[in-house]
């Protein structure tokens, strides 16, 4: 307890976080996308199940700590801004762990003109630029990693036949009573893909189910609608999430308030939706992508650590 005072990254793992924030500004200022700043504290929050905000009171009224400045920055978007990029703290209530802390880093960035497949592209870029390293590259669908891994459909299969599949391969299902659909991929992909993924390179998988589009648009796919979306794994690490944004407002209205009976339902108390952001897509939201990217993961990727607790000054515990 003595000790606590202290920070638990070493001196010279905070010197390699400043290099790295140096070398990410002057990536995107060789690119000319302006860096920008937008609130940590909303009257509104991201209705997403899987989320769970963090909320505090100003003037007898709540308000919301983000757990991503997306909304924000698509407001800034669909004002004619142009290309952004943002380095910033984020929160996520119950998120603790090796690769956790309920408060983390986050590099986001738009480009309009762009689509998922062409983002791919500059997140590659980004991670050679900052680490001084070409890694080989692989892209992969989604349904094409569930054929080789566990070989099944992930966009046809029951839950049933989920269900039976992650018993078969050995996972604990004793606490998975009444999962959706889209939780029992989650545990799948988890626990039996996920860490063979990105093994001394990076890989893109992409072309998600429908289901988990969020703020993906969608396209048609050999096995129907499937999202217009990446993730980024590093040494079986996700460490980025990618998507060709939909500018639909009415249609991310619906899926928002979609996510708000799926909170009910669960138990979860449902969130503000923006009105904010709404607004700004019926306004018109540029064509364009956007990826959100932990930093402290990728610092601690690059370093060599195996916990983040090495490469944060203060952890939750020591804040």
């Amino acid at each position: 307890m003595a000790e606590s005072w202290r920070p638990s990254a070493s001196l010279a793992m905070l010197r390699a976080r400043a290099e790295l924030l140096a070398r990410l500004r002057a990536f995107f200022h060789q690119r000319g996308v302006m860096e920008v700043e937008t609130p940590l504290l909303s009257a509104h929050a991201n209705p997403d199940p899987a989320i769970d905000s963090m909320a505090l009171f100003h003037a007898g009224r709540r308000h919301w700590l983000h757990s991503s400045p997306e909304f924000a920055m698509k407001r800034l978007l669909a004002a004619g801004s142009g290309p952004i990029y943002q380095i910033c703290k984020v929160f996520r209530a119950g998120e603790s762990g090796r690769l956790h802390n309920p408060e983390f880093s986050l590099l986001e960035w738009y480009r309009p003109g762009l689509d998922h497949l062409q983002l791919m592209d500059e997140v590659a870029e980004l991670i050679a630029f900052v680490s001084g390293q070409q890694w080989p590259l692989e892209r992969i669908g989604y349904a094409e990693l569930f054929a080789r891994h566990l070989a099944m459909d992930p966009h046809s299969a029951s839950t049933e036949q989920l269900q039976r599949l992650a018993e078969q391969q050995g996972l604990d299902v004793r606490a998975s009573d009444g999962l959706e659909r889209d939780a029992w991929l989650d545990l799948l992909m988890s626990h039996l893909i996920e860490p063979r993924l990105g093994q001394d390179r990076l890989s893109f998988v992409y072309a998600y189910p429908a289901s988990q589009a969020a703020l993906a648009r969608l396209e048609q796919g050999p096995s129907g609608p499937q999202a217009c979306r990446f993730e980024l794994y590093l040494q079986g690490i996700e460490l980025a999430n990618g998507f060709y944004e939909l500018s639909d407002g009415v249609e991310q209205r619906r899926r928002f308030e979609q996510d708000n009976a799926r909170r009910r339902q669960r138990g979860q108390e449902p969130m503000p939706l923006d009105p904010h952001l709404l607004a700004a897509l019926e306004q018109g939201l540029p064509d364009c992508a956007g990826v959100a990217l932990g930093l402290d993961r990728l610092l601690l990727l690059l370093q060599g650590g195996d916990c983040l607790q090495q490469v944060l000054a203060f952890p939750f515990d020591r804040a």
